[in-house]
């Protein structure tokens, strides 16, 4: 199972980055994919889910500026990334998992894989 993430880099403040993790596993092993992010000195922390039937959660810090979606191939998910701050500087990591509830449930999700992070520095 791999987890290639991509799109991180440097960006003002206030600016925008738009992340994209595609995962090769078979459909049948995961259908949520998530984002965590991991700042210096910080633990890694939850940003945001997307569920393979659209629904989402996110993270109280970046709710209204960021969006998470399902791609438009299989297995992948991006991460609008809109009005960023210093404080959103991390590497970012995409997760897999599987819903213990069908394709809605955004709260009781088995993760099973991690990716290599992305790195976003956001400074002027």
């Amino acid at each position: 199972v791999q987890l290639q993430a991509s799109g991180g880099g440097l960006v003002q403040p206030g600016g925008s980055l738009r992340l994209s993790c595609t995962a090769s596993v078979h459909i049948f092993v995961i259908n949520a994919l998530a984002w965590y992010r991991q700042a210096p000195g910080k633990q890694r922390e939850f940003v945001a889910v997307v569920t393979r039937g659209g629904a989402t959660k996110y993270a109280d810090s970046v709710k209204g500026r960021f969006t998470i979606s399902n791609g438009n191939a299989e297995n992948t998910v991006e991460l609008q990334m809109n009005s960023v701050k210093p404080e959103d500087t991390a590497v970012y990591y995409c997760r897999a998992g599987h819903t213990y509830d069908g394709d809605y449930d955004v709260e009781n999700i088995d993760y099973r894989f991690w990716g290599q992070g992305t790195l976003v520095t956001v400074s002027s």
